[in-house]
């Protein structure tokens, strides 16, 4: 029994250099276009039998905006930042350097009193391992790009550290197929 997840990243909200920790903003003018631009390749993909949502405005206007009829996941929310919620990693680095360095280097670490990298990889990879897995079912998800660097991680069982070197575009799609434990990342062709 094998399940296939089309993860798809929402759109932007913001550029990368105004992101902010865990914070729900909605789409920009410029995500909104991204969209437009994008829907032909990924409103297909809205065909699966199961479609989900990270509960954060972004992506439930990513999922609206593609005709998707989702249901918002709270396992799939973005990591719980804690004190640092809101603020960007130069703003945060500025005032906290060495807490910043040990959340960089310690995937355990969770100096913001929110969530430790390693407990946000396994929650997200709980939510995966917990799809319905009948032959050829597919399951769709738009989401947070942490929340897909989380669950590459977890689905190809690479070290946390590897977290930081995923680089995940606003709405780019990611394949994992198989059941709970045993994931495979799929490739497809581009035609």
């Amino acid at each position: 029994m094998s399940v296939r997840v089309t993860l798809v990243t929402a759109a932007r909200c913001a550029s990368r250099l105004a992101e902010r920790f865990d914070e729900d903003r909605p789409l920009d003018q410029a995500g909104w276009y991204e969209v437009q631009l994008a829907a032909p390749a990924l409103v297909p993909l809205g065909a699966a039998e199961l479609r989900y949502c990270s509960p954060t405005a972004r992506s439930r206007a990513t999922a609206d905006a593609l005709g998707y009829a989702t249901l918002a996941q709270p396992a799939l929310s973005d990591c719980d930042m804690g004190r640092w919620r809101g603020r960007t990693l130069a703003e945060v680095a500025a005032v906290e350097p060495d807490a910043v360095d040990e959340w960089l280097a310690d995937p355990r670490s969770a100096p913001h009193g929110g969530e430790p990298l390693l407990g946000f990889i396994t929650r997200i990879g709980g939510w995966l391992d917990t799809r319905p897995a009948d032959d050829g079912s597919s399951v769709l998800a738009v989401a947070e790009p942490a929340v897909v660097r989380a669950a590459l991680v977890y689905a190809l069982k690479a070290p946390p550290a590897t977290y930081w070197n995923v680089d995940v575009r606003p709405l780019s799609t990611v394949v994992l197929t198989g059941r709970p434990g045993r994931w495979n990342l799929r490739l497809d062709t581009g035609g």
